[in-house]
């Protein structure tokens, strides 16, 4: 963790400076994502702006994360790079080659004997590269990186879509191919089309059973599947500060389904008491010395349609819980019309499975909500009707979730406690 402390005071330094360049070369007050991007150029300074959407410009990303089916062919490229080391932090997670079948304890011992070759592999080359490895059961790659590697205003790519999840963390994380990823740990720039900007103003605030992932389910029906491509979505608005960090990283998770390079949000207190409570106080002190530079200034949030390619505004207090799908992620039906909308469209009424957990909903916030209902059915004397599962986000969250109780209140439910996975 070294390298990594030593990587965000390099980054906070220079940040001022480099904001404050970037907005005389623009001529007008910056978005938060306009200040990360700028300040993660590989270049100087060009002689004017770069255009939305238009100009392919070069980056240097603080770290890299790996996921296990995806790791292997970026490290085997990376070997031929002819370094004794990794030029940025990096991590591999092994998480994506392990099936949910029977049970944390069985699925684990197949997934270890299946892919052992795998592990190994990426086990000895991560040691040999000075690549951090988690291994099989440590936990979900995105989980695991919220908890212990985003860090507000920094910039990372991971090779999983789902890398957008560290926006929850005030980053701009973005999902690429081996390749690229291999590039970056040999020292090299990474190339990125300039993004176009869509801003997402929330007010108000959640209430009753409506959660974090309601708003990107809301926001994909509104911009489908196609509506955030080569663009960045940055969140803001009273209703932003409101949330949990937790929350912010789900609404980031499933940007992914709307086709956005990725999504962020304001570094605020929500993602400091997160920072502190994930042991992490250096980085939060780190990141209060710097506090005005990690969100945008305060123009762009007063008149947000001067700076956003694109608006939506969505009031929290008004939002109810929403079911999306089937088939397609952007088909979002209100809680309140599902059965009318399921009737008349000929869809299945009968819930076979749920499951609470994998990348976007494996917080000790999701597990704590979910095993509220639970205790109540027991209470009630009730049983389920359909199976359902439960995807510990990370050891930490798995931990703390059997520390507490919650484990047991599923388990009494006849849930299956799959691996961290």
């Amino acid at each position: 963790m070294a390298f990594d402390i030593e990587m965000i005071k390099a980054v906070y330094e220079r940040f001022p400076q480099r904001v404050e360049a970037a907005r005389k070369l623009v001529g007008r007050p910056l978005t938060l994502t306009e200040k990360i991007l700028y300040s993660h150029l590989s270049d100087a300074l060009p002689g004017k702006p770069f255009e939305r959407g238009k100009s392919y410009v070069d980056f240097h990303p603080d770290r890299v994360a790996m996921q296990d089916a995806t790791a292997q062919m970026a490290l085997l490229q990376f070997m031929q790079a002819g370094r004794p080391k990794v030029a940025v932090p990096s991590t591999v997670h092994c998480d994506h080659l392990i099936t949910a079948k029977v049970g944390a304890k069985n699925d684990l011992a197949v997934a270890n004997t299946e892919s052992k070759e795998v592990f190994d592999f990426l086990s000895s080359v991560s040691n040999k590269y000075g690549i951090g490895f988690w291994k099989p059961g440590a936990g979900i790659i995105h989980q695991v990186v919220l908890e212990n590697y985003a860090f507000p205003g920094g910039m990372m790519i991971g090779t999983d879509s789902h890398t957008v999840n560290a926006g929850g963390l005030g980053m701009l994380a973005i999902g690429v191919g081996g390749a690229d990823a291999c590039d970056v740990m040999a020292g090299l720039p990474w190339e990125l089309k300039f993004p176009k900007l869509i801003g997402v103003k929330l007010t108000g605030k959640l209430s009753g059973w409506t959660a974090a992932k309601d708003v990107i389910l809301k926001v994909a029906g509104i911009l489908t599947v196609k509506g955030g491509t080569g663009a960045i979505v940055e969140y803001f608005g009273d209703g932003a500060t409101s949330l949990s960090c937790t929350g912010k990283g789900t609404i980031c998770n499933m940007g992914a389904e709307i086709g956005a390079t990725t999504s962020t949000f304001g570094y605020d207190e929500s993602m400091e008491r997160y920072l502190r409570s994930s042991g992490r106080n250096d980085v939060a002190d780190l990141a209060n010395g710097i506090k005005a530079h990690l969100t945008a200034d305060p123009e762009v949030y007063a008149n947000p349609e001067k700076y956003f390619d694109q608006i939506i505004e969505i009031n929290l207090s008004e939002l109810e819980p929403h079911v999306n799908g089937p088939f397609t992620p952007d088909l979002a039906t209100p809680i309140s019309k599902l059965k009318e909308e399921a009737t008349n469209n000929g869809w299945p009424l009968n819930i076979e499975w749920g499951l609470i957990g994998s990348c976007t909903n494996s917080s000790y916030e999701d597990l704590a909500r979910s095993s509220s209902i639970a205790k109540q059915a027991i209470e009630k004397g009730l049983s389920t009707k359909a199976e359902f599962g439960i995807n510990p986000g990370s050891e930490q969250v798995r931990y703390t979730a059997e520390r507490d109780g919650l484990l047991g209140i599923f388990s009494d439910l006849k849930a299956t406690i799959f691996t961290n996975a």
